[in-house]
């Protein structure tokens, strides 16, 4: 892969960090409004006003996957066994949910995607441990990452940390690159697989870097509105996920505050 073609000029670096930081600060604004009791289209309208007031646009409303229809929330809400991709319903929140939220948006033409696990107050510590491992399985991946660095660097890493801890690896879905697009090359497994572009991480390249994990198998499989993924075995799962910049020292989180 040539990975020159992937690396941001200063000024798209300097426009995905203001629209990186606008989603961390919808994200912001969420972390007290997820909680029993509240509906994932209470929080999904709450989210696309925020992003509307910001002047950005909603990436995923209307995201078209070639499947029978288009997304049609502001953000992929999640909850327990569902690894990724639910759609905000009117069912409430339950006292012991984990729930996951992923979103994105456009500014000045450029993507920002972003993801969190949430816990809620009575789940027990398997579910809590779940949420911190999905974090910790991100951080000890981005760790390996600098300019030089390989895929393999990261995948191998990302993958041992979660699998030390007992969780399997989500396979279907990877990470990617990010810039005009929301989904660009490279792929960005979390995981080590020989099929996958062991390519050298750039520079100035932009990444969506996002661990699922699952308490059981790493299996996955379609839900029946064509777009939740929900694990095969039903165990529950956790997602973590930013936009990273890749530096000559190692990295830096966009979607950051």
């Amino acid at each position: 892969m040539d990975t020159k073609a992937l690396i941001k000029t200063d000024k798209e670096i300097a426009t995905m960090r203001k629209g990186c930081q606008i989603l961390a600060s919808v994200f912001d604004t969420l972390h007290d409004r997820v909680v029993p009791g509240v509906t994932g289209l209470e929080l999904d309208k709450l989210a696309e006003q925020k992003i509307r007031d910001a002047g950005c646009v909603a990436a995923f409303k209307g995201y078209d996957s070639g499947g029978p229809t288009p997304f049609p929330g502001t953000m992929c809400f999640s909850r327990n066994h569902e690894v990724v991709h639910g759609i905000p319903t009117d069912t409430q929140i339950k006292n012991t949910d984990i729930i996951k939220i992923d979103m994105g948006l456009i500014y000045n033409g450029h993507y920002a995607d972003m993801a969190r696990s949430f816990v809620m107050p009575q789940a027990s510590q398997q579910v809590r441990d779940l949420a911190t491992h999905a974090k910790g399985t991100f951080d000890a991946g981005l760790a390996q990452i600098k300019n030089g660095a390989t895929l393999e660097d990261y995948a191998r890493a990302a993958q041992k940390y979660a699998q030390d801890k007992g969780y399997g690896v989500v396979r279907n879905l990877v990470g990617h690159g990010i810039g005009r697009e929301l989904h660009m090359p490279p792929q960005v497994p979390n995981y080590f697989a020989p099929e996958f572009d062991n390519f050298t991480f750039r520079s100035g390249m932009t990444l969506a870097i996002e661990p699922m994990i699952n308490a059981g198998g790493g299996n996955v499989v379609e839900g029946d509105d064509g777009w939740t993924i929900v694990t095969a075995d039903r165990s529950l799962s956790a997602h973590y996920e930013n936009t990273i910049l890749v530096t000559d020292g190692g990295f830096e989180i966009l979607t950051q505050i």
